[in-house]
């Protein structure tokens, strides 16, 4: 698949996929969408909605698409029943997927200007921008709306000071912010905010958005076996399918679990994961092990073996604070890599 890309590269962006603001078509999730386009007609939808679900599975695609609805439909009078599907022959389309359009401020990562490289937080001068961006009036007297994508990239001070603007908003302002897991929100922001949560795609919106992106799998034994591991997540199986990150898997869950550390085996998987063209390989590398033990974490606990439980726990936490040493830092990657799978397999071997 390949397409013509209008909008700026985010730090999360895949090669030859729309960003959700040029994304037109929303798999899933219709009683949500029913729900929202409800509570907008009928002049009750709150001022701040929190998108909470999987990663990929269209938390962010639904958020642009309520934008165009508000946009296009300010007056709640006015507003259809449903969501209005957006035409990417309008301008409002474009202006959108462009990121051009005054009227949306969409906060996610931002480039560090001395490296070029994203930060791995989304920063209190980021969220500043809101306040600077609700004193000038809307355009052409309508909505504003301000997405923050995923707010669990906000630290502590960035939170913080988006608390503000969530109290007392200017009318006609709609915040939606869009997370993987809306505990790690701040109770304060979480008071303030109405939590909509978006469960993984059923496999038929899941076989449909596959088939659209073009890369479905030709058999049906294939094709439930992607949607198994993907969870029902888009990008999930993007990832998995286009990016090595099946075989990444495949490896960590091997190493992991064996009698006695493999230490070429180890070697090998830190060659492909850290490899100097392959950033995408490093992040899958660095989401599965954090996927993979808190999983064996919670079946650990079920199962009553609870040192084992705590191991994981506690490996949780420290490959968690690696990871984002690493990426601080620029850490060495092979070294990172097979660090983590040492600790990680003395983990479930203690």
């Amino acid at each position: 698949m390949s397409f013509e890309r209008s909008g700026a590269l985010q730090h999360d962006t895949l090669e030859d996929i729309p960003e959700p603001a040029e994304n037109p078509i929303l798999f899933g999730h219709g009683d949500v969408v029913a729900r929202i386009a409800k509570a907008h007609r009928a002049g009750k939808l709150h001022h701040a909605l929190v998108l909470a679900g999987p990663r990929g599975i269209g938390k962010a695609t639904l958020a642009f698409h309520l934008a165009y609805h508000l946009l296009r439909y300010p007056d709640a009078a006015d507003a259809p029943e449903t969501l209005a599907a957006p035409d990417p022959e309008t301008t409002l389309f474009k202006l959108i997927a462009n990121g051009g359009h005054p009227s949306i401020l969409h906060l996610t990562r931002p480039v560090n200007e001395r490296t070029k490289a994203f930060r791995t937080a989304v920063t209190v001068e980021e969220i500043r921008k809101v306040q600077r961006f609700l004193s000038f009036t809307a355009h052409d007297g309508g909505y504003r709306v301000v997405i923050i994508d995923p707010a669990d990239d906000m630290n502590q001070n960035a939170a913080n000071a988006l608390l503000k603007n969530l109290e007392e908003p200017p009318a006609r302002t709609q915040f939606i912010l869009i997370t993987h897991a809306a505990g790690g929100l701040l109770p304060t922001i979480r008071s303030r905010c109405q939590i909509v949560r978006l469960q993984p795609l059923a496999e038929t919106d899941f076989a449909s958005a596959l088939t659209g992106l073009g890369i479905a799998p030709q058999d049906t034994e294939t094709a439930k076996a992607l949607m198994a591991r993907a969870g029902g997540s888009v990008r999930e199986a993007i990832l998995l399918t286009q990016y090595g990150g099946l075989e990444i898997a495949a490896a960590i869950e091997e190493i992991a679990t064996v009698a006695r550390f493999d230490v070429a085996k180890t070697w090998r998987l830190a060659d492909a994961a850290a490899a100097r063209d392959r950033t995408m390989a490093f992040s899958l590398f660095n989401r599965h092990v954090l996927d993979h033990a808190a999983a064996l974490a919670v079946e650990a606990a079920h199962s009553g073996a609870l040192a084992r439980a705590d191991a994981l726990s506690q490996f949780w936490h420290d490959a968690n604070r690696a990871i984002v040493e690493a990426e601080t830092y620029n850490l060495d990657k092979r070294q990172h890599v097979a660090g983590l799978m040492r600790a990680m397999h003395a983990a479930l071997a203690g």
